[in-house]
């Protein structure tokens, strides 16, 4: 049987990921590929257990070197119970955030550094890579807004939270680890009619076929 394809959808907050994660799978079916959608922190039992501690609570709930740990340890739990035995099974899997989110997130702009959160991944998930990693971008004045308007009414979590300097680090870290890895991460522009940002995230995707 032939292994399947893992894709990891990145980005900041408000560019549209939720979305568009269910629209590439639904492409991708149609295709004819036998396509699981996921996510992260979570996934699996104990990584849904573990994104419950990172996401809820008081802002201070956790250091980031902690919090690193934690999304660490739901990875692993993740790819060990969910992502390879999908990908055993000859099926590709689509998954909202991975590696790359622990990089930006905790790595770049928690001030861990990229060596930091690469040797958890080695040590919790024996430097496992997708595929491809397709990241939505934005400018930063869009996203703020999209960020206002999907936040409108209800409260953010602990990491959406932040404050926006932080989030503007995030997104440029995400820039950044495109251009340093063109082949696997593949920096998508997330502006447009949502058909339009489908378009060229399958057109990103479709040499792995």
């Amino acid at each position: 049987m032939t292994r399947g394809r893992f894709i990891t959808l990145e980005g900041g907050e408000g560019v549209g990921k939720s979305t568009q994660l269910r629209l590439l799978a639904d492409a991708l079916s149609a295709q004819g590929h036998s396509v699981i959608t996921t996510r992260e922190p979570g996934g699996s039992a104990g990584a849904e257990a573990i994104r419950t501690l990172i996401l809820s609570g008081d802002k201070d709930r956790w250091d980031m070197r902690t919090e690193a740990m934690l999304f660490a340890a739901a990875r692993a739990d993740h790819l060990r119970h969910v992502i390879k035995p999908a990908l055993e099974r000859g099926q590709w899997v689509v998954c909202d955030r991975f590696l790359e989110s622990s990089r930006a997130y905790q790595g770049m702009a928690g001030d861990l550094g990229d060596e930091f959160v690469l040797a958890l991944h080695q040590l919790g998930s024996e430097s496992f890579l997708p595929d491809r990693t397709l990241v939505l971008d934005l400018p930063d004045e869009a996203i703020n807004v999209r960020a206002e308007e999907r936040d409108h009414g209800r409260e953010s979590d602990r990491i959406g939270g932040r404050a926006l300097a932080y989030h503007r680090r995030v997104a440029q870290a995400f820039r950044e680890f495109s251009a340093q890895d063109p082949a696997r991460v593949r920096l998508i522009d997330a502006s447009g009619e949502r058909e339009e940002v489908t378009a060229r995230l399958l057109a990103a995707v479709n040499d792995l076929a």
